[in-house]
């Protein structure tokens, strides 16, 4: 690995400098990458636990969930869907309990036996451990159809809040009738941005993202439109077996938009693998890590660095000069 650090917040692997020459599409994640969701999408997965374990498991602790936590599980590969983080919080947090471990300590030891199996591998270690997890696991049902799911319903509720709960459901919410998380999003990418890449990508840019199509769409407003949403995937919408990092969405997204070297811009794990996996089944996909949205940076550029990432970039502004930088 050769990555060498070109400029502020630029690190780009110099063996791979040719290869990046042949870009012409550009695809993008979203969450932690054109949106930053710390306020929205992860103190959803903050409140929704802290409800569930009291409601469910009769656990009345409030503020129990860290950020080091959750960054844990995406940092595996394998919790794309903050649902799926929630899940497999609330095991760990009723799992403790009945072990009589400290949860702050026994969550890093779930966290350490998971892998990009997911839930799967959660469940498994707990299992493991024999402890009798059963009533839990059967009041949540999940994963089950979103729609009917208790979990996925209440952690809509919370992230979306009445209105868009109303027009993703179709009905009123049970438990959280106020304004959602969702308007904590900030919105990262720029106009001015987005008009610099269609200079140098023409309308190759798109989205595959872990949200839905109405969550995206929501907040990034009229900047929503400027990307080609035909050619663009929301796994949110999807069955679950094309969740990240399960490639065929963003290689349905390049085939789309026709781009024969696709730059894809993400910000965790699972976004890297994806790209790796679609690189592999001979559509040239190079990643581009962003690190500095993370609540701990520095951790999550060694993260990329680790696992070989071919640029990584404190932001997505630094995208155009990064381009100018290697010669595309």
């Amino acid at each position: 690995m050769t990555l060498k650090k070109l400029d502020n917040g630029i690190f780009i692997d110099t063996a791979k400098i040719d290869k990046m020459k042949c870009l012409d599409g550009i695809i993008f994640d979203c969450d932690g990458v054109l949106i930053d969701v710390s306020n929205s999408y992860d103190l959803a997965i903050k409140k929704t636990t802290d409800f569930m374990v009291k409601e469910f498991a009769a656990i009345n602790q409030s503020n129990i969930v860290s950020t080091q936590m959750i960054n844990g599980f995406k940092a595996t590969g394998g919790f794309n869907d903050e649902v799926d983080v929630t899940y497999a919080i609330i095991l760990s947090i009723i799992a403790a309990k009945k072990l009589k471990k400290p949860f702050s300590e026994f969550i890093f030891d779930v966290i350490k036996n998971s892998d990009q199996s997911g839930i799967k591998s959660v469940e498994k270690y707990l299992d493991i451990l024999k402890v009798d997890l059963f009533e839990i696991r059967k009041k949540l049902a999940y994963p089950g159809p979103r729609y009917t799911n208790i979990l996925s319903t209440i952690f809509d509720e919370i992230f979306y809040g009445t209105k868009l709960f109303y027009k993703l459901y179709k009905k009123k919410p049970n438990f959280f009738n106020e304004k959602g998380l969702i308007e904590n999003d900030i919105v990262l990418v720029k106009k001015q941005l987005v008009d610099l890449l269609k200079k140098k990508f023409g309308n190759k840019l798109a989205i595959v993202s872990g949200r839905g199509v109405i969550s995206a769409g929501y907040s990034l407003k009229e900047l929503f439109d400027e990307f080609d949403l035909k050619n663009s995937k929301f796994l949110e919408d999807e069955p679950r077996e094309f969740a990240k990092p399960n490639p065929q969405s963003l290689i349905s997204s390049i085939k789309g938009l026709g781009s024969t070297c696709t730059l894809f811009v993400g910000d965790s794990t699972e976004d890297f693998m994806m790209a790796k996996k679609s690189d592999e089944m001979g559509n040239k996909t190079i990643f581009c890590g962003i690190y500095g949205t993370s609540n701990e940076p520095e951790t999550k550029r060694k993260l990329f660095e680790k696992n070989n990432v071919e640029i990584v970039l404190e932001t997505i502004d630094l995208i155009p000069k990064t381009l100018n930088l290697v010669g595309a």
